[in-house]
This record gives structure tokens, C-alpha cells and sequence, in this order.
């Protein structure tokens, strides 16, 4: 129920409302006057937005007001595809067009959103879109003074462009909600990889990745990170990069790798990236550059899965009958060195293998015929000549037969090819294996009585296959700052390839072979030289008992073993056969195969004289070698670059003292670039520096060839002071420490 009061009463409340508006205004009167009087604050004039409505696509048309003229980003018929899939996600922003009177027509222009109306306007064309159908528009009022071209100019500089790192997370939440790589990349018409390097480059530390939107860090940087997925790893690596002056992506990539195989590797090849994955290795790739397979991460696994591999092959071998079976990765240059290899017998062609071959020999022969005139063979005809080629040389490449008496003595070497292929290399019998010999009375020599009839050969075995990974100990970090002689294991190493390539050298120049065969035999004729010379006259193959880990592979040694395999294909196994043969050989061939049997007398090697009177060369001899191996290289003009060599942290640069890097860098580069590096650690600085002296050419001093001026001036008799020896070898006490303590003397061949 609702009660009224009397008149009387509301009159009353009236007179104290008004009382109470008395006293507030008063009141606010006296603080305007203790406070001095304050101005009424100005009234906020209200933002009146645009109308939006829906028009006919028919009554739209394109103003020429419109400040985009230049095609950029997606194109209309992408853009088209999108609004098709999606719809229209953003109005366009039209204008009523006038008449002549200032009245609309009921048509509208599109100063802004140009793109969009091409877009609509394709899909109308293709039929896809009906010609009224409703296009949602922001009208503006023609009666602003803000000119059409002006919004069109503001909506195109106003927009911001997405952060790269939030297209980044956009596309892991939409692979996160089931959309494939490839659903994602058909939707932002972008190509699969882009995705999938989009997504990778999501996965990195989040860390790095607020660095990265801090502007802290470049994309390229980013994209260098993402080679791994281990984010500990990653921010490790962020962290060293702080004390290190270089910062580019190669270098990055180059930390986050170095533990770590390349899918090039020959043991990566031999097992299989397939086998290896399947046995829970893991692969590096890099999405943002060629990386020629990528990288293996679990080296332990692929080492253990590649001894497998070589053991199960050995295994295979030793049903043959071998005595035993040497297994490892890789064997080092020389490695048969005083082995004798059996002289085995090819095995005869099958009369299909040898009908397959005439009828390779026809085609070939047809082919060759049909285009004899052509200036240039077509790339099919050129690409089947090549498998025709390819095809006759697997015939040539024939299984071998062995004696099973020599079998039974002899042995196998199984490694892996620098193709990743098996390397089976059969028939080579060790000294201590060799039938005890005796001679007849008629002078011919032949085998013991108990051994030449009843020979019972031993039961192959097999030795147990061990794989060993050649590498050298890193070096303890030098902060010296003096520069101190080479270790002379560094320097028997780069002697050891000098003499490799000094002996290719000599065996393509039959002229100073011969003066040098001469030279040696003079002054042992004559003079009775003392020991110690370049030239072993006996021509005994020099073996390096010390020598680099990539010797085998190097250009001189591949140079002299095909040389040397196809001058042995021709020469006559029999001693009076070898002597017809020899005599009835032309000149030139005689001088080339001369030089060649010379080139492996070739003894440029470094290696400590012994001072005691021992079986060792001395050092007078030592330094003597080495004058006259200047001189052999001076007249053969030997060229270490062009033989192959590099400075590399293997081969030197992690080798050596800081100071010796830096006079590296410094000889090669000049004092600015020895600066940049000279604060780094020993382990980077070696990093570095390989990277700046790659292809400088520059060379230490063991590897280069000097003018002719010392090594002339110490012709044979070399003084025994320190004088005569070449820089690098002077005050040798000082610096070789323990790592000459354990190195055994090296005995030079006679």
C-alpha cells in the first residue's frame, strides 16, 4: 500500500532540499575562495564514428583517389581464394558519389580497401559471387574536409604489421589445434617449408625467443638457433656469445654442431641415416640453408652402430680363410708398409658376362658412329654413353683368386671408402707370417721340407674388430705471449705431407729425378757424403711413422697411388720378363718411370737427430735432409697450396700457441685482422682464424719453399750451431715439454 504525505510535509522537504543546495554552494564558494578560483573544466567534445551498412557490390565502384599503386604482398587472386574460404574479415571504406549538384547517386566510391573490391570483383567474374550481393562498407559523410586520398594514405601507414614471432606462435597453435603443414600452408598460400620453418623457428628457447622480440637479436640469428631443439643448449651457447665479438649465424651454428657428425661423414654414410634414426639417433637439420644432410647428434650411437656393422662384415670374410682381419675406419697412409701383397688371379668371365659386354661394346660403338660429325652430343645420347662407360668399367673390376696356402698366412684390412662404401683391401702377409725360406744346391730358393709339402695351414681366425676415431688432444690453453718454436710433432706431420708432395712433385719431372738419382750417387761414389741425405738412393719407401690424420686422402697421396697402380698394371711380374721389357721401352716412358721409382726415395721429414751416437740419423743429417729437400723443392717448384694443404685447426691452427695464430693471421690478413681475434680463447681463436686464412694461401714455415739464397749458401756441410737450422726448428729445447717425452725416436730409412 502506498502512503502520500500531507502538502505541509512536502513543502517542508522542498524548503531543506533547497537549504541543503544552499549550504553545498556556500560551502564550495568559501573553498573557491581560500583556494583562488578555479576555471570550469572544458566540456569533451563525443567522436561521431561512420555509418556502416551493407551495399550491392553493383553500386561499389573503384575511386581513382585510392594511393595504392604499386603490387605488393598477396596477390588479388590469392586475396580472392581467402575472401572465398573466409568471407570478407574487414569493411570497405567508401564515399557517396555526388553530382553536379553535391547529390548522391546512389553509387560509392572505394577510396580505401581497393584490394578487397579487386578481390570481390574477380569472384563476381568467376561467378562465385552474385553482382548485388551485400558488401559490408564504412560510409563516411561527404561533407568532411579529410580528402579521400588522405584515408586511403592513413589506412595503409596506420596499419602495423604483424610481429614476425606471432605468425611464428600462430602457426604452432594452429598445427596445436590439428591443422597439417600442409592445410596450414594452402590457407596463407605459402609453401610447405615456409611452414615448416616458421613452426621450427617457434620451438626455439623461450628465452631467446623474448630476445629476439626485444629486438636483442637478429632473425638470422634465430634461424641459426633452430638447428637444435635442446634449449639448455641453445641458451649456453647465447651466453658464450656475450664474451665472444663475433655473433654471425655461422658462428652459431658452428658451436651448436661441434659435437656432433656431419651426415657426409664416411660413418654416417656406411650405416645409414635410416638405421641410425631407427636406433634412436637423433638428426640436426637446418631449415634455412643448405646443410648437406644434416647433422647426427648421437656420435656414441653412430660409432657403436658403425663397429656393428664392421664386425658383421668381418665376420663374412673370415669364412674365406684369411689368418686374420684388421678392422677399423680408417687406415692411415702407408699402412701395408713392409707387407707383401699376394699377386691374386682375376676370375674369368661367364659367357653371359661376356656376351653383356659385346653388346654394350655395339651400342657404344652405334652411338659413337650416329653422331661422329655432331659438334656437341645431346644430353640423353652423353648421359647413356656415361652408363654404357659406367657398365663396362664394373666388368673390369673383377673378384680375385687366391692360393689357399697364402690364405692361410695372409690377411685383410676392412675400413670404410671416404664414400661411406666398405673398403675390403685382401692379401697382405705380415713379415713374421712369411714361410721360413732355404736354398737348394742349386742355388734357387724355395720353401723349408716341412713346409713345402704337408703344409697345413692354421685356422682362420679373426681379430676382433676395433674402431678407432683418429683425433688429436686438445691443446691446454697458452696465455704466453711468446712465441715459442713449433712442437716437433707438428713439424714431422707438415714434413710428412711436404715429403708427399715433393716426391708427386719429382715424379712428374724425369729431369731433375735424374739429376737428383745423380747427385746422390755421386757424392756417394765420390765424396763418401756422411749420412743424412734427400734422396735414398736405395730408393726404400720412406714410411711416416708420424703423419697427419687426413694424409691418405690428401691430392699428392691420391696423385702417387694412381700412378703408382697403373705403372704396376703394366710391368712384368717375372724378373727376366721385367728386364726385356724395360729394355725395349721408349725413352720418355723410361724417364717417367724412373722418375717415379726416384720419387719414393724422396725423405724430406723432420724428426729428432740423435745426439748419442744411436742408430738414428743425427741432427747434422737431419738438418742436411732438410737443406737438400729445399733444394729439390725449389727445382721442382713445389707448391704446397696447390698440393692440397690448408690451415685448418686440425692441421695447424690448433696445434700452435696464440702467439703463432696471431703471426699467422697477422702474415695473411694484416695487424687489423689479427686484432679481432685477439682476445678470444685459444679453442675460438683457432675457429676464427681458420675461417680468415681460408684461401689466402698462406703457408707456416716447414711448407714453404724458399728463394734461392740460404739453402744455397749451406750447400753440403752444414755447421752445427743452432744458425744453420730454419726458424722454425731454433731453440727446440724450449716449449716441446712433455709431448716430446713420449714420443718414441723416429729411425729414417737407409
Amino acid at each position: 500500500m502506498r502512503i502520500s504525505g500531507s502538502p505541509d510535509i512536502r513543502r517542508s522537504e522542498e524548503e531543506g532540499c533547497a537549504g541543503l543546495r544552499d549550504g553545498l554552494e556556500a560551502e564550495r564558494k568559501s573553498f573557491g575562495a581560500r583556494r583562488g578560483d578555479l576555471p570550469m573544466a572544458t566540456a569533451v567534445q563525443k567522436i561521431t564514428l561512420s555509418s556502416s551498412r551493407d551495399i550491392p557490390f553493383n553500386k561499389l565502384v573503384l575511386s581513382q583517389s585510392n594511393v595504392r599503386r604499386v603490387k605488393a604482398g598477396v596477390s588479388i587472386e590469392e586475396l580472392a581464394e581467402d575472401i572465398a574460404r573466409r568471407t570478407l574479415l574487414q569493411s570497405l571504406n567508401v564515399r557517396p558519389v555526388l553530382d553536379a549538384d553535391g547529390l548522391e547517386t546512389g553509387m560509392f566510391e572505394v577510396p580505401a580497401g581497393g584490394r578487397r573490391y579487386r578481390a570481390l570483383q574477380l569472384l563476381v567474374k568467376q561467378k562465385r559471387l552474385a553482382k548485388t550481393a551485400p558488401v559490408p562498407c564504412v560510409v563516411r559523410d561527404p561533407s568532411v574536409d579529410i580528402s579521400a586520398e588522405e584515408d586511403s594514405l592513413a589506412e595503409n601507414v596506420h596499419r602495423a604489421s604483424l610481429h614476425p614471432l606471432d605468425q611464428f606462435r600462430a602457426f604452432q597453435v594452429l598445427r596445436q589445434k590439428g591443422q597439417s603443414e600442409e592445410e596450414i600452408a594452402a590457407a596463407f598460400f605459402v609453401g610447405v617449408n615456409v611452414v615448416k620453418q616458421r613452426l621450427r623457428l617457434a620451438t626455439v628457447s623461450e628465452k631467446l625467443l623474448d630476445i629476439y622480440a626485444g629486438d636483442g637479436m637478429s632473425l638470422e640469428q634465430l634461424m641459426a638457433f633452430a638447428v637444435t631443439n635442446d634449449h639448455a643448449r641453445q641458451e649456453q651457447v647465447w651466453e658464450s656469445l656475450q664474451r665472444s665479438y663475433s655473433q654471425e649465424p655461422y658462428q652459431i651454428r658452428r658451436m651448436l654442431t661441434e659435437r656432433t657428425a656431419r651426415a657426409s661423414d664416411r660413418r654416417a654414410l656406411f650405416v645409414g641415416i635410416e638405421a641410425y634414426e631407427q636406433a634412436g639417433g637423433i638428426v640436426m637439420r637446418d631449415l634455412f640453408q643448405q646443410d648437406d644432410g644434416g647433422w647426427l647428434e648421437n656420435v656414441g650411437l653412430l660409432d657403436a652402430l658403425v663397429a656393428e656393422k664392421l664386425k658383421a662384415e668381418a665376420e663374412k670374410i673370415a669364412a674365406e680363410g684369411w689368418k686374420w682381419i684388421e678392422v677399423n675406419v680408417d687406415f692411415p697412409f702407408g699402412h701395408t708398409h713392409q707387407l707383401r701383397e699376394l699377386e691374386g688371379t682375376p676370375t674369368d668371365l661367364t659367357a653371359e658376362e661376356q656376351a653383356t659386354i659385346e653388346a654394350l661394346k655395339a651400342k657404344y660403338a652405334k652411338l659413337e658412329a650416329a653422331y661422329e660429325n655432331a659438334d656437341e652430343l645431346p644430353d640423353d645420347v652423353d648421359s647413356r654413353l656415361g652408363e654404357i662407360e659406367t657398365a663396362l668399367a664394373a666388368f673390369d673390376d673383377r673378384p680375385v683368386s687366391y692360393d689357399p696356402a697364402e690364405i692361410a698366412r695372409a690377411g685383410v684390412f676392412v675400413s670404410i671408402d671416404s664414400d661411406g662404401s666398405l673398403s675390403v683391401d685382401r692379401g697382405y702377409v705380415r713379415p713374421e707370417d712369411e714361410a721360413p725360406a732355404s736354398t737348394n744346391t742349386d742355388g734357387e730358393t724355395g720353401s723349408d721340407g716341412n713346409t713345402s709339402e704337408g703344409f697345413e695351414p692354421s685356422a682362420p681366425t679373426i681379430q676382433r674388430a676395433v674402431i678407432t676415431i683418429g683425433g688429436q688432444p686438445e691443446a691446454e690453453e697458452d696465455e704466453e705471449d711468446i712465441v715459442k718454436p713449433l712442437p716437433d710433432r707438428l713439424v714431422s706431420e707438415l714434413t710428412a705431407y711436404r715429403t708427399l708432395a715433393l716426391r708427386d712433385a719429382v715424379a712428374n719431372n724425369p729431369h731433375v729425378a735424374m739429376t737428383a738419382l745423380l747427385h746422390k750417387l755421386c757424392l756417394d761414389t765420390f765424396q763418401h757424403a756422411a749420412s743424412g741425405a734427400c734422396i735414398e738412393a736405395s730408393v726404400r719407401e720412406v714410411f711416416f711413422s708420424i703423419q697427419p690424420a687426413d694424409l691418405k686422402d690428401s691430392l699428392p697421396a691420391k696423385a702417387v697411388a694412381e700412378r703408382h697402380q697403373a705403372w704396376k698394371t703394366d710391368l712384368p711380374k717375372d724378373e727376366a720378363a721385367l728386364w726385356d721389357w724395360l729394355a725395349a721401352l721408349d725413352e720418355p716412358s723410361r724417364a717417367a718411370l724412373l722418375a717415379h721409382c726416384v720419387s719414393f726415395g724422396v725423405n724430406a721429414l723432420y724428426e729428432k737427430g740423435d745426439r748419442y751416437g744411436g742408430p738414428g740419423v743425427s741432427a747434422h743429417g737431419i738438418q742436411r735432409r732438410l737443406v737438400q729437400a729445399e733444394r729439390l723443392a725449389r727445382a721442382v717448384e713445389l707448391d704446397m697450396v696447390e698440393a692440397g694443404w690448408r690451415p685448418t685447426v686440425d692441421s695447424y691452427l690448433g696445434r700452435v700457441t696464440k702467439p703463432r695464430i696471431l703471426e699467422a693471421v697477422r702474415e695473411a690478413k694484416g695487424e687489423q685482422s689479427a686484432q679481432l681475434i685477439d682476445h678470444l680463447k685459444k679453442a675460438d681463436m683457432a675457429k676464427e682464424a681458420e675461417r680468415l686464412l681460408e684461401g689466402t694461401g698462406w703457408l707456416p714455415e716447414p711448407l714453404r719453399t724458399s728463394v734461392a739464397d740460404a739453402a744455397e749458401a749451406i750447400d753440403g756441410n752444414v755447421a752445427e750451431g743452432d744458425e744453420a737450422l730454419p726458424a722454425f726448428l731454433s731453440d727446440d729445447e724450449e716449449g716441446t715439454g712433455e709431448e716430446d717425452a713420449d714420443e718414441p725416436a723416429v729411425i729414417a730409412a737407409e
